[in-house]
């Protein structure tokens, strides 16, 4: 099996993986609130709900990205570097992923706490990331079903200890 990542990595990955769809599925709460108190009205209880969920989810996943950047600093995934077109673009996605999605849940904070006016480009923003979201699905699937590698597996299975023998 290739060299891969640590479980913490791992773990990091499928934590925020299940958070950005909850990121999806209750964005539309945010526009919906301020549009009921604006209009003089009482938002959903439904709606303040997600707005909450939308808002704290983000947090966390600005901080579990922010983790995961440490750590790749201080701990970088055991690969072999890639000099073909395609590792390139991975490499090149992989870092647009921290710097979009770390950007993400900075301008969200900002909108929901500071400056509302930001939130224009936290709304493309998440169309971007939703982009790279997709090509990073059709990515793995290529890697598992056509390639037949082991590159997802590296996001599954823990790198392993070097045994004396393999130093």
């Amino acid at each position: 099996m290739k060299a891969g990542y640590s479980l913490t990595q791992i773990g990091l990955h499928w934590l925020v993986a299940l958070l950005v769809p909850v990121q999806y599925l209750t964005g539309g709460s945010i526009e919906r609130t301020h549009h009921a108190v604006h209009m003089g009205m009482t938002p959903s209880h439904w709606d303040v709900v997600q707005h909450h969920l939308h808002n704290y989810a983000g947090m966390a996943i600005g901080l579990l990205m922010g983790i995961r950047l440490a750590l790749r600093i201080i701990q970088p995934p055991q690969t072999r570097p890639s000099g073909t077109w395609a590792g390139r673009v991975a490499a090149v996605l992989h870092h647009a992923f921290y710097a979009a999605i770390i950007a993400q849940a900075c301008m969200g904070f900002v909108a929901s706490y500071f400056w509302f006016g930001i939130a224009q480009y936290h709304v493309v923003g998440s169309r971007i990331i939703l982009g790279m979201v997709a090509l990073h699905l059709a990515a793995a699937a290529w890697h598992t079903l056509i390639a037949r590698d082991e590159t997802v597996d590296r996001m599954v299975f823990p790198r392993r200890k070097r045994s004396a023998q393999e130093l």
